[in-house]
């Protein structure tokens, strides 16, 4: 499985991390997900069908700005 690894921005708390980990898992195709407060990182298993841009665009829909 491909893994994505993005710099999410703006999160402060623990609702901050279970809204941009929500995000995530509502797209299709995705196995596992780590977020993490501290190093302010998402880490996503995903298949092919699923892009980084497809999951950059969710975690930007939530309000979490990633670079």
């Amino acid at each position: 499985m491909p893994t994505t690894t993005l710099k999410v921005t703006g999160m402060k708390s623990d609702d901050c991390l279970r809204l941009v980990m929500n995000a995530i898992q509502d797209l299709p195709c995705i196995g596992h997900v780590e977020v993490s407060l501290e190093s302010g990182e998402a880490v996503i298993e995903h298949t092919a069908m699923v892009s980084e841009s497809d999951i950059r665009e969710i975690i930007e829909e939530a309000g979490y700005p990633t670079a």
